[in-house]
């Protein structure tokens, strides 16, 4: 029995990188579709109003389309848009962000900035890879894992990362294979630094001499004089990690040498993986906010310090704030290191519990940066008053849905006008957006009681589509029910029916 194909007219692209199609009244995802394309279609996930599906065929391709360069696309889930066009994929990120600043900030940018972008391959300096003893693959897999799966890739080559590091993947499957724990070592983590590499394997078990021997020859021959593969080991949390060998390789450091900043860290500790992109991004960010001899800054969500340390270099005083006890002590340290602890000050806090009181413990700052993790910073933007209110905010983002919330704050009930917003193409073939933002204040803040009214007003719009969501799921429940109801008098109506024929060629046997 053969299926009906299922065809459709592809009209866009998603915020993930999706093409979006609409058959019989229903929204399709599509996998690996590009908006002005006929596809064949599969759905993997089905909901009343929407589906998740797969290309299995494309009919007529879009002039967005090219080929995939890893032989891996289609099976890892590392990318997700190779098969997009490199700048039809900025454009597209581009395209999410405006968007959703215009449909959940309700903002405009008086200024679109011309998006960041880099090299489109080979750009990524920090990756955690799976590992796992496959024994029917051959061996020991490692890479990312697969779409929608636990399951590893079965990887030889990744264009992403650097191409030393690529070529290692192969070799480091057969030398893992090897160690008397290849089934305890479940991850592989890789710091590209200015000087040296870094392997950080996660080792569930403590490893023996033998195991020791396979480590430092992997590095003899794969590292060099000039540039050290340095093999580390952790046996618990990120905080466990050790170096291994050669124990007195440089240390692990990235560079902003525009502002004479060098940067040490620890392989587990967060940093940005596109150490290219980074150095444009810091120098946007640091052009709108505009830092100046005499003015105190405001450095929120700090890390280790690559935007604090910038800031400090303009002459500017800068206190910095994060949430990581070890990443704070790591950011005093780097001031140190680059001669700049005069004008730093640094201080852990849980920034998502800011109250307008403990601001305004903070004194009074001219400027403020703000550099979340995806959950945004809305809890500290709303503690933000009339007289605690810094006259610029330049807000880097890694998700424009919390952005676009946190500037509606900033600009409907702040004070301040969106004077520019843009992408940056921080990791280039996936969905994954980054952004910066210029906040100017224009105006006054606005009272609780009118914070109270927008708040109540947000709050029954999120409540009416809330309801709107339940009665469209009581109204699916209910077809369900029906459907399963009519299934069920179906199979009813056919017994009664088969016992009834039944009974009555018994009768008719009888009569003769």
């Amino acid at each position: 029995m053969t299926h009906k194909q299922t065809i459709a007219q592809v009209e866009s692209l998603d915020h993930e990188g999706r093409g979006v199609a609409h058959v019989d009244g229903k929204t399709i995802f599509i996998d690996g579709a590009l908006p002005y394309e006929t596809v064949v279609y599969s759905a993997y996930r089905k909901k009343s109003s929407y589906e998740n599906a797969n290309t299995s065929q494309v009919l007529k391709e879009s002039f967005l389309r090219t080929q995939p360069r890893c032989p891996h696309y289609g099976t890892c889930g590392g990318c997700s848009m190779q098969h997009v066009e490199f700048s039809a994929q900025v454009a597209v990120k581009q395209r999410v962000l405006e968007d959703n600043l215009a449909r959940i900030g309700r903002v405009k940018p008086q200024q679109v900035l011309t998006p960041i972008a880099g090299p489109a391959w080979h750009y990524r300096h920090r990756a955690r890879m799976s590992a796992r003893l496959v024994e029917k693959k051959g061996g020991v897999l490692v890479g990312f894992h697969e779409k929608r799966s636990t399951y590893i890739t079965d990887m030889r080559e990744c264009h992403i990362l650097p191409r030393h590091i690529s070529d290692l993947i192969v070799p480091l499957r057969e030398m893992i294979y090897k160690l008397s724990i290849n089934n305890r070592m479940p991850q592989v983590e890789l710091a590209v630094g200015d000087k040296v590499d870094i392997l950080v394997f996660r080792n569930m078990e403590a490893i023996n001499d033998a195991d020791h021997a396979l480590l430092r020859a992997f590095s003899d021959a794969h590292g060099s004089k000039e540039r050290p593969l340095q093999m580390w080991l952790q046996p618990k949390g990120p905080d466990t990690c050790y170096p291994v060998y050669p124990l007195d390789a440089p240390k692990l450091t990235y560079s902003l040498p525009e502002y004479r900043v060098e940067m040490p860290y620890y392989p587990t500790e967060f940093t940005q993986v596109n150490p290219e992109i980074n150095a444009v991004m810091v120098a946007r960010a640091l052009k709108f906010l505009d830092p100046q001899p005499g003015e105190r800054i405001a450095d929120m969500f700090c890390g280790i310090g690559n935007f604090t340390l910038p800031i400090a270099r303009s002459g500017a005083e800068v206190h910095g704030m994060e949430g990581s006890q070890p990443l704070v002590k790591r950011a005093v340290e780097n001031a140190t290191h680059n001669g700049l602890q005069d004008k730093v000050s640094y201080e852990m806090a849980n920034l998502f519990e800011v109250t307008e009181e403990s601001f305004a413990a903070l004194g009074k700052f001219d400027k403020m940066l703000v550099d979340p993790p995806r959950d945004g910073a809305v809890q500290l933007l709303k503690a933000i008053t009339e007289d605690t209110a810094p006259k610029r905010i330049v807000y880097v983002s890694c998700n424009p849905a919390t952005l676009a919330r946190d500037a509606n704050v900033l600009v409907h009930t702040k004070g301040y006008t969106l004077k520019a917003a843009g992408i940056i193409n921080m990791f280039p073939h996936t969905a994954h957006v980054e952004s910066v933002a210029w906040f100017e204040k224009t105006g006054p803040c606005k009272s609780r009681s009118e914070i109270a009214v927008i708040e109540a007003a947000e709050e029954a719009e999120r409540e009416a589509v809330k309801a709107a969501q339940r009665a469209e799921a009581a109204a699916e429940a209910a077809k369900k029910e029906r459907e399963l109801a009519e299934k069920a008098a179906a199979k009813q109506a056919r017994r009664d029916y088969y016992f009834a024929e039944q009974a009555r060629r018994e009768a008719e046997q009888q009569a003769q």
